[in-house]
């Protein structure tokens, strides 16, 4: 893949693709018993980096999988345009968020999405930006987490203020509630800090339905080492386990899953 938007495809099983400095793993498929899948993802790839983008369209509310979709198109373009004329790829993907959400806004029945990014400059560094719930890691060598987004949800401010830890999130009641959201009057954007990105390194870019059925350390095992497409095989295994034959004690959200992961060249 060189310049442009790779709009990723609803499939069985993840897949691979080269994108300029690195390579990435991509994987969406409609959660069990759903109609349609309400994720949408890309992978955008311009002179200034990469970009990998995750819009969860939410549940329960009107047009969510038009949302995503939406969000993902308003991003993708807005961003593509302005690094085509010089623009810096934080800029245009701020500017692209704040399209989508006058965009969604604009289709007037109240629909929304989260969005997950991870912006990788040309240079070699990575920055989260996020809306939502939807899920961001940066991990370095061994697993060792350098960035890990915070929820926009009622769980995931208890487990960022220690109330309650990251099993007590996976079966709390509140689980599925979002409090800021593309589409949302007041959309407020969370951005990261801005890290390097080492030979070792793996970024993920994900939907809810992998953390709502993988803990942490269950993603981190996953990825750490090997392949990248085999990271995601696993990855999807487990998560699509979890849903459809779930054990006992193990958490279970059937749910759209959708995960980008990417390691720079030279590994």
């Amino acid at each position: 893949m060189k310049e442009g938007s790779l709009v990723i495809p609803e499939g069985d099983r993840p897949f691979r693709a080269e994108v300029p400095g690195g390579e990435v793993v991509a994987y969406r498929r409609a959660g069990p018993g759903h109609a349609e899948c309400e994720d949408a993802a890309a992978v955008v790839s311009s002179t200034a980096g990469t970009l990998l983008l995750v819009a969860d369209g939410m549940g329960g509310q009107p047009a969510g999988a038009r949302a995503s979709q939406l969000a993902i198109e308003e991003v993708a373009a807005r961003v593509l345009a302005e690094v085509g004329e010089g623009g810096e790829l934080r800029h245009a993907l701020l500017d692209g968020i704040e399209a989508a959400n006058r965009a969604v806004r604009a289709l007037g029945v109240g629909a929304g999405t989260t969005l997950a990014a991870m912006a990788v400059r040309a240079d070699g560094h990575a920055r989260a930006v996020h809306v939502g719930d939807s899920v961001v890691l940066h991990l370095g060598q061994r697993g060792r987490m350098k960035a890990k987004t915070v929820p926009h949800s009622p769980t995931g401010l208890l487990v960022e203020a220690g109330t309650i830890d990251e099993a007590e999130a996976l079966r709390h009641e509140d689980r599925h509630l979002v409090t800021n959201y593309i589409g949302q009057e007041g959309m407020r954007i969370e951005v990261g800090a801005s890290k390097r990105v080492m030979p070792r390194d793996t970024l993920i870019a994900a939907s809810d339905g992998l953390a709502d059925n993988l803990d942490l350390e269950e993603i981190v095992n996953r990825v750490r080492r090997g392949p990248l497409l085999a990271a995601g095989e696993a990855l999807c295994e487990l998560a699509r386990q979890r849903m459809e034959r779930p054990g006992p004690s193990d958490p279970s959200k059937p749910d759209d899953l959708t995960f980008l992961l990417y390691r720079p060249s030279g590994r």
